[in-house]
């Protein structure tokens, strides 16, 4: 018969998963800052990576706290994120901007991830009266909540400078095919007026 899983099981799981999760990105976020050229992008991941490696010691220390170890166990949706950087690491092509914008599209994933799982673990570690674990989790919750909101400041600037490098092709495209259309229109009627 299977084991029922108390509160406190399923706060162990999210924080081995957590811990997994972190740990991948210790390895991603170097990656991250030799391939980034924008300087401000790169001395915020430069600055992540040690926020990460603190990170990665608070968790250690909630298992302390509890009095257990974590569980080795793969985190499925941290893999998918590192598997699209990886995809996205190989392409090339485009200007630094445009690499940086296209790098940008994991690493915010990568936050939104983390910040829903750190979140549920705040709930979780405030409800079963884990007030240290609950403080040392919500430490980590706000850094990356700044991850993610400095890193969306970097995406809009770059975003702004790809588009005005473009300038306004889509627009154009369709004037002149507006413009085709209305003069094949008027050749038209005046074929169908000269057969009158």
């Amino acid at each position: 018969m299977p084991k029922t899983m108390s509160p406190r099981d399923l706060f162990v799981e999210e924080l081995s998963d957590v811990l997994t999760a972190e740990r991948t990105v210790a390895k991603m976020l170097p990656q991250m800052q030799r391939q980034a050229s924008d300087k401000k992008l790169v001395g915020r991941i430069k600055e992540h990576v040690k926020e990460t490696q603190q990170q990665i010691k608070n968790v250690e220390q909630v298992f302390q706290q509890l009095g257990t170890r974590p569980k080795r166990k793969p985190c499925p949706g941290i893999e998918g994120i590192r598997s699209e950087f990886e995809e996205v690491s190989q392409e090339d092509g485009g200007t630094p901007e445009l690499r940086d914008l296209h790098l940008l599209g994991p690493a915010a994933r990568t936050e939104h991830y983390e910040i829903a799982a750190y979140e549920g673990l705040v709930t979780m570690a405030k409800a079963m009266g884990e007030s240290k674990a609950a403080n040392l989790l919500e430490k980590n919750l706000k850094q990356e909540q700044a991850m993610l909101r400095d890193g969306k400041t970097v995406a809009r600037r770059l975003a702004g400078k790809v588009v005005k490098a473009e300038g306004d092709a889509p627009k154009t495209q369709a004037r002149t095919r507006g413009s085709t259309r209305s003069r094949s229109g008027r050749g038209r009627s005046r074929t169908r007026s000269s057969r009158r």
